[in-house]
């Protein structure tokens, strides 16, 4: 992944209400949510709601479908462990590390 890359997914997510709109696409699965419902579990107003899960799309990190009459949307987790990936690629200089523990236990090659 290209630093480019990155740096746009991050500033989608440095916002509060794309945030909370990612993370609850990430738990409705692949399967995704219509945009009312987003709308309504997250208290967004529709134009509001529109704008944000325009940032995310152009972001890569939420992708669209129609079904009827209606739009959902669903997390890209290729894209989000992408991100992920190229976050932690250099962690702990290379060697194998604990990042479930706080203090990223890494053989103690880290500070």
């Amino acid at each position: 992944m290209e630093s480019k890359a990155a740096v746009a997914r991050l500033a989608a997510l440095a916002q509060d209400t794309r945030l909370s709109i990612f993370r609850l696409l990430i738990t409705a699965g692949p399967q995704g949510m219509a945009v009312g419902r987003i709308g309504e579990a997250l208290g967004v107003a529709p134009a509001t709601l529109s704008f944000h899960l325009k940032e995310l799309a152009r972001a890569q990190l939420v992708s669209s479908r129609q079904e009827s009459r209606f739009i959902f949307y669903s997390a890209n987790y290729a894209a989000m462990n992408e991100l992920l990936g190229f976050l932690t690629e250099n962690c702990c200089a290379g060697t194998a590390c604990d990042v479930a523990d706080d203090r990223a236990s890494c053989a103690g090659n880290c500070n």
